[in-house]
């Protein structure tokens, strides 16, 4: 197949999907030798349990062009180094590789992507390049190599066609595909995070729900900010998100349209309630109630209804999160005289209790992998971020300040993100830790951050 045909099938998706990124499997000419897909070769391969330990050297070098052009998003020549410094940003902040970006990489030509120089590279075991290009209709092409400077084989081959406000997406796919090779993880890099942006002083917060690119970057407020909003989740669709808002003193449920931009009220006067969920299906809504002094967990389709009731003990059940096929919910509950977590059906049948470590247990969160549960711990005045088995056991505490809570998991299951309340101030931010507990990171905000929902992968 040529080039010109590749393109033209690459952008009639792009068209036909604006919300996604169109691949496409181009590449300046002349074409390498074909991609290594397994590690059957003996090729890299990254310890994703050593954290920090042992990162792999990996250099990226800025990504040429093959003519300067001028464009939406700025010029080629220097499109090319921003994506190559995303690709940089990604991978190092995982702790899994030691990077040498396109500040410190030597240049390279464009002819040079598809044919590396071996010889002339020193100081890493893998090398990332790629490169830019500007087409006729205002789209841009953006190539993704990955190679093993050791044995010399190409490892990853992708291409993107995207709008020129999409660049960004581009890099945060093509840190994706290399980190997925080397980890035999699943893809996290280029997906949103939907929190509770904070201002003011500490007795009168202003809380605007916000959502931005899970490194920060292309911010923007959804609500106004008239209005105390809490616990922001975004749906499996990724076409909505479901919130609390205490409109004219009302506590309320409320989903927002993502494509409409728009509000509605979906269950109101709740007197309770912490972190709706969505179901896995993004077709119902999981929430907690409280009726005459007893509050207790419903579900209710997101179109609206009557709330069908899911438990039924004295005390107060809240915080569910389903398992990934839906069939179960975690949940906290004081029912035994603490605050606990349990498991039961997704009918509300088999409750059981799985926590029985030192403390109190909140906000559970099941691993979009089904093998984790991640929950808040309280105990000694801290609150720390925990995982453990979906059955209960194994229990293992990641971070070890005095104010973590609310872990949402990223669409891997590998990395969780949470907000840290400032000793003293109790201003939020929000931090990442992977599952090993070690490579703890602030993720920027304009504002304080609270309750972070992390979104799946995006098309």
């Amino acid at each position: 197949m040529t080039e010109m045909r590749t393109l033209k099938i690459a952008l009639a998706a792009l068209m036909a999907s604006s919300a996604g990124i169109a691949q496409a499997q181009v590449a300046p000419p002349p074409i390498g030798a074909a991609p290594v897909q397994d590690d059957q070769s003996g090729g890299l391969v990254v310890d994703v349990e050593g954290g920090m330990s042992a990162p792999l050297p990996i250099l990226i070098p800025a990504m040429p062009t093959s003519a300067v052009t001028s464009t939406a998003a700025g010029s080629t020549d220097d499109l090319g180094r921003r994506l190559a410094q995303i690709v940089d940003d990604d991978l190092r902040n995982t702790g899994l590789f030691k990077t040498v970006g396109p500040g410190a990489a030597r240049a390279i030509a464009y002819s040079e992507v598809t044919q590396p120089n071996y010889a002339g590279w020193s100081g890493g075991q893998a090398l990332v390049q790629g490169y830019v290009r500007a087409n006729g209709n205002g789209t841009l092409t953006i190539g993704c190599y990955l190679y093993d400077l050791a044995a010399q084989t190409e490892l990853v081959r992708q291409g993107f066609v995207v709008a020129p406000g999409d660049w960004r997406r581009a890099a945060h796919k093509c840190a994706d595909s290399i980190y997925t090779r080397l980890t035999g993880e699943g893809p996290y890099f280029d997906s949103q995070i939907v929190y509770v942006a904070e201002q003011g002083p500490k007795g009168k917060r202003r809380k605007q729900i916000a959502i931005m690119d899970q490194d920060g970057a292309n911010h923007r407020f959804l609500t106004n900010g008239q209005n105390i909003v809490l616990t922001p989740r975004m749906s499996p669709k990724q076409n909505a998100i479901v919130y609390m808002s205490y409109e004219n003193r009302r506590p309320s449920i409320w989903i927002y349209d993502m494509s409409a931009r728009t509000n509605r009220r979906l269950v109101d006067n709740v007197s309770q309630n912490f972190a709706p969920h969505f179901s896995p299906d993004g077709r119902s809504i999981l929430f907690s109630m409280s009726v005459a002094g007893n509050s207790d967990l419903y579900r209710i389709g997101t179109g609206g209804g009557q709330p069908q009731r899911l438990t039924n003990a004295p005390g107060i059940d809240t915080g569910g999160s389903y398992s990934p096929d839906g069939s179960k919910i975690v949940f906290e509950s004081d029912r035994g005289g603490t605050q606990q977590l349990y498991v039961m059906n997704a009918d509300g049948s088999n409750q059981k209790r799985i926590s029985f470590g030192g403390g109190r247990y909140a906000t559970p969160v099941w691993s979009p992998r089904g093998d984790l549960i991640a929950f808040t711990r309280t105990g000694g005045g801290a609150f720390r971020i925990g995982v453990m088995n979906a059955g209960g056991g194994g229990e293992k505490l990641l971070t070890n300040a005095w104010g973590d809570e609310g872990p949402t998991w990223s669409p891997n299951g590998r990395v969780l993100m949470f907000f840290r309340a400032a000793q003293g101030s109790g201003r939020p931010d929000l931090w990442s830790v992977d599952l090993t507990g070690v490579n703890a990171r602030k993720i920027p905000t304009p504002l304080d951050g609270s309750d972070p929902s992390w979104g799946p992968i995006r098309p």
